[in-house]
């Protein structure tokens, strides 16, 4: 059984990501404006995409979500989650492509993210490491 069920909401899904999911993702790996406040930099090719998709997956300390629009297959953003230390605490992150800002799916996600974390898994605690100058995390996470 995957340890990353799928997660339906309103207006998004949440369900496991795959490697199959890159093109989809490339539009948001590839905008350096949203990698502004993520992990690593902006891809600038499909091929690089791929590979950290990839190197994601086959980590066993993250496990991450595509997140979909409720009626469509297509990925258009991230959710991921790992326990950050024993006693069930978990770090969240999220990403989501420019063309959905501001629409309220990230917070749709992430709520359903929390909601998992807390109602079926049992986390005790769950955060997010949010850069102080990300204005429109710091305020979306409150």
């Amino acid at each position: 059984m995957s340890d990353r069920p799928v997660i339906e909401g309103k207006r998004v899904r949440l369900r496991p990501l795959r490697i199959e999911d890159a093109p989809a993702l490339h539009a948001l790996y590839s905008d350096a404006g949203a990698m502004t406040w993520w992990t690593h930099g902006s891809l600038d090719r499909l091929d690089e995409t791929e590979a950290k998709l990839a190197d994601n997956l086959s980590r066993d300390d993250w496990r991450a979500w595509a997140i979909t629009p409720a009626d469509e297959d297509r990925a258009i953003g991230t959710v991921a989650a790992h326990e950050e230390r024993q006693g069930r605490v978990a770090e969240i992150g999220y990403s989501l492509s420019r063309a959905h800002w501001g629409s309220g799916l990230a917070r749709e996600a992430v709520g359903l993210l929390i909601g998992f974390l807390f109602e079926v898994e049992g986390y005790r605690r769950v955060f997010a490491d949010t850069d102080p100058d990300n204005i429109a995390s710091r305020v979306f996470l409150t």
